[in-house]
């Protein structure tokens, strides 16, 4: 809704102004010109971007562009299944590879369909659950090999926003290039024996180029590039997140206790309290006890037991 509100707002204030002015909008639709500018900006991504940037682009795109997800809940799901696997894997590996190594036919990931539709956060979860399963590693190995990671998958992230800001910078020079193509018509128009009105029609044609590229750079491909950005880092701030929890639970520290510093982590518009949290964890955990009654219920003053 916000990204429609915004290009909603775009459009009446830069075209309802020129009507405004006592423009014609016909004016301005000039579709070869059109050709020449967006021809040529998609032809550079596609000649300067390999495949699978070029597919991350897309879907980072449609992202923008799409609805939204809800942050707060996201970030619920997200830290509830980390302090799921963390007390599956106290019982054993042999109960943790039943979940890691086929997560989208797991009952436990089920219950979190929001981090099953994050291919690169569920793959890194599950990843790296494995190589803790694989042998001891220190909280200071692991750290230093979830940093690396984190950074290798923020880079190819972060790069169909660089590619396109690229190409939202170079539309002003393709905007110029359909102007001077437009310019040398008008000039043969003119050789041609055309009279002053058509010349000057052909004329205000050919700078509607040079509108056109200043628009899809400032207007449209500059803030799309900028919201993808913001969606990168968001993602990286979700790996994070985990890697803290990670580090924390091979350090030692009670579930609880690893679970609170990745939410540290968590952007603070969508951060919960501490509180909230523990509530969180005390009704997952007394619907459990539900499913097996004879198991005791644990009180919520045990929560706060694990970080002592």
């Amino acid at each position: 809704m916000q990204s429609l509100v915004g290009i909603a707002t775009i459009l009446l204030c830069v075209f309802g102004g020129f009507m405004l002015h006592g423009g014609d909008l016909g004016v301005i639709w000039q579709p070869v010109e059109l050709v020449i500018i967006i021809g040529a900006g998609a032809g550079t991504i596609i000649l300067g971007n390999p495949r699978h940037v070029l597919s991350e682009m897309w879907l980072q795109v449609k992202e923008v562009l799409g609805r939204r997800k809800d942050g707060q809940e996201f970030q619920r799901q997200l830290l509830l299944l980390m302090y799921e696997l963390l007390q599956t894997a106290a019982g054993g590996l042999k109960a943790l590879d039943a979940h890691v190594e086929a997560p989208h036919e797991s009952e436990l990931f089920k219950r979190y369909p929001m981090i099953l539709h994050e291919p690169k956060l569920l793959h890194f979860i599950v990843d790296n659950f494995r190589l803790m399963a694989m042998g001891k590693i220190s909280a200071h190995e692991l750290e230093g090999v979830l940093e690396q990671e984190i950074e290798a998958i923020h880079e190819e992230m972060a790069q169909p926003a660089k590619s396109l800001s690229k190409v939202g910078d170079a539309m002003p020079g393709f905007g110029i290039l359909a102007a001077v193509l437009g310019i040398v018509m008008a000039m043969n128009s003119v050789a041609a024996g055309a009279d002053t009105g058509e010349v000057a029609m052909a004329v205000a044609a050919a700078m509607v180029g040079t509108f056109i590229g200043i628009f899809m750079c400032y207007g449209v491909l500059d803030p799309i590039s900028n919201r993808m950005r913001q969606l990168v880092d968001d993602e990286r701030m979700a790996l994070d997140s985990v890697k803290v929890v990670l580090v924390t639970h091979v350090a030692g520290k009670p579930p609880l206790l690893a679970i609170d510093a990745g939410r540290r982590l968590v952007q603070l518009n969508t951060k919960p309290s501490f509180a909230r949290l523990e509530s969180w964890i005390d009704k997952l955990n007394n619907s459990e006890d539900e499913e097996e009654p004879a198991t005791p219920r644990r009180r919520k003053g045990d929560l706060r037991a694990q970080q002592a």
